[in-house]
Formats: C-alpha cells, sequence, structure tokens
C-alpha cells in the first residue's frame, strides 16, 4: 500500500512509499482510509520520528475489517478514529476504543478533522467540569482546537474570550461564539477567568497563571511558542485552590476510555449543524508538503484536511 512516510531528504520531511500493510491486533479494525487532517503537534514531531515511519493522528474512512474481538463498527461501516502513529496511509489499523460510526450526513474529509483538535476540545473543557456561567479563556483560539474549544464552550453556557494574534487569524471567531476576542493575553489585567485552556506556553502560561481566578483552572495542552515559561509564584498563591493541570489527550483517553463515545458526540453534533471543524484547507495527500508548511506557518485558520487516492 501507499503511506506516507518521515524522509528527510524530502523537502517537508516526508514522502509518498510503498509500505507493508498493518496487521491490527485483537482490539483493531483495519481500515481502509479515506481522509485525514493535520495537526501542528504531529508535523512539528515529524523531525524526530524514525526514518521511513507512517506518521499520523487522525483518519476516517471504512472499516475493511472488523476487530477479531468483536468490539467495534463492523465491516462496510463508514468511520473515524485516531492512532498514535500510522493514519498517513491507505490502511490502518485502529483501536476499536478510538473508533466510532459516521452518520450519512458527515463526509470523510469533515469527520477526519474531529479526533485530536476535538477530542483535546471535549476533554479539556470535561476536566474543568459545569462550564455554565463560567469566564472562559482560550488562547490559540485561531487553531484546531481553539475553534473547537469557542463553540463547545459557548455551547456550555460560558462567557468566552478568544486569543489570537491578529485580526486575519481571529476572523470567524465572534460567530462561533466568542464574546470577546482579544490579540494578546496580558499578566497584567483586572479580569480573572475560571477557565483557561492554554496551548502557546511561554509568557502566555505566565500570563494564564496571574489572570486565572481564585479556584479556578488552566489547563494546559501545548507549547507552540517553544518558549519556556517563568512566572512569580507568589502572585500563584494568592489565587487560592487555582489549579495548573497537565494535559496530555492520549492520556486523558487511555485513563477515561471515552474516545469512541466522544467522537460519537462530535460526529452527531456536526451532523445535526450545531458544530462546526473549521476546515479551511482540503486538498490531496500527495500535496501534503505544501499543506504542512502552509499550518506550520500558521496559513490555516482551522484544520487541514487530506483526502486519500
Amino acid at each position: 500500500m501507499l503511506a506516507l512516510v518521515t524522509d528527510r531528504s524530502a523537502p517537508e520531511g516526508i514522502a509518498l512509499s510503498v509500505v507493508v500493510e498493518p496487521v491490527p491486533g485483537p482490539a483493531e479494525a483495519l481500515v481502509d482510509v479515506r481522509a485525514l487532517s493535520l495537526n501542528r503537534g504531529e508535523v512539528r514531531s515529524l523531525n524526530t520520528q524514525p526514518q521511513g515511519v507512517v506518521h499520523g493522528w487522525d483518519l476516517a474512512g471504512v472499516v475493511r475489517r472488523p476487530a477479531a474481538d468483536g468490539t467495534g463498527p463492523g465491516e462496510g461501516a463508514r468511520v473515524v478514529g485516531m492512532v498514535g502513529r500510522g493514519a498517513w496511509a491507505q490502511q490502518a489499523a485502529v483501536p476499536t476504543s478510538v473508533l466510532a460510526e459516521l452518520p450519512e450526513a458527515v463526509s470523510f474529509e469533515t469527520a477526519a478533522a474531529l479526533p485530536i483538535a476535538g477530542l483535546t476540545a471535549v476533554r479539556a473543557l470535561a476536566v474543568a467540569g459545569s462550564l455554565l456561567g463560567c469566564r472562559l479563556l482560550v488562547t490559540g483560539a485561531a487553531g484546531g482546537v481553539g475553534r473547537f474549544a469557542v463553540q463547545l464552550g459557548h455551547r456550555a453556557g460560558a462567557q468566552v474570550t478568544g486569543v489570537a494574534a491578529s485580526e486575519e487569524r481571529a476572523r470567524g471567531l465572534r460567530e462561533l461564539g466568542a464574546d470577546e476576542v482579544i490579540a494578546e493575553l496580558e499578566a497584567g489585567g483586572e479580569a480573572a477567568y475560571d477557565v483557561i485552556l492554554e496551548s502557546v506556553g511561554g509568557a502566555s502560561l505566565a500570563a494564564a497563571l496571574q489572570r486565572v481566578a481564585p479556584r479556578g483552572i488552566v489547563v494546559a495542552f501545548g507549547n507552540s511558542s517553544g518558549e519556556p515559561t517563568s512566572f512569580d509564584v507568589s502572585n500563584f498563591y494568592r489565587r487560592a485552590g487555582a489549579r495548573l493541570y497537565a494535559f496530555l489527550i492520549f492520556d486523558e483517553l487511555a485513563r477515561e476510555g471515552t474516545g469512541a463515545a466522544d467522537l460519537r458526540f462530535l460526529a452527531q453534533e456536526v451532523a445535526a449543524g450545531r458544530l462546526d471543524p473549521q476546515i479551511s484547507l482540503t486538498v490531496s495527500w500527495r500535496e501534503a508538503g505544501p499543506a504542512i508548511t502552509a499550518l506550520l506557518e500558521r496559513r490555516v485558520l482551522g484544520k487541514a484536511v487530506l483526502t486519500v487516492d
């Protein structure tokens, strides 16, 4: 079969190549991949992967062979799922714990945008608990996770503030449910937030720790700035009961066991017209290199999707 494999000699670090088909485990379904989506975390880690491996997390397609243990969707089912590695291929072995059947109204391209970004937003907000009446701030609001979090937070009754670096990046956030859009979270501001989803790191995380409300929570799930964070811990003390929560989506799903159910929820919300994955780039996987570059250069608002042929 064909797959996108890591190739340090290629301009973007990947190349389309022939590889051996995956062999599913007992609780894995073999899926013919029809579409996949790109995430900043996976593309930024390309240069740390071994040469010649099939990378990738998000996928949507059709079940070729159901899991041997009888779990998950049956043969021929249209599905969305995720893997720790191996999504960028014509076939993937997908654990049924993170595999869900798709409503007919949801296309493969739309579904492929859901797993990592959508599940991160769902689970990160779940860490915070009830959002009704809360002040929610989302850094990196223009990205894939951010746009899901704005919509889901608004639907849950939160007053949502989105942080986006420019007007162009912020385009559409108010329509998705953001009550306020700001260009930067300043450490010295007056407003305090009950819940902060933080993915920028560096000075942004430091500011979040000074702007979180007493008994509030900062859920840190990324470091797109690549910078270390320094902050005045004595200021954090004054926010009695406030927490900093280290979030990793694969760990959350393994512990909570909600992957398949959460994916079904996301797909049903999309089918009902209540959730927009915000896909701004859809191209063939044969154009994966330029798509990766566009994502890394922040020229993608929301999600980038690749179709598999």
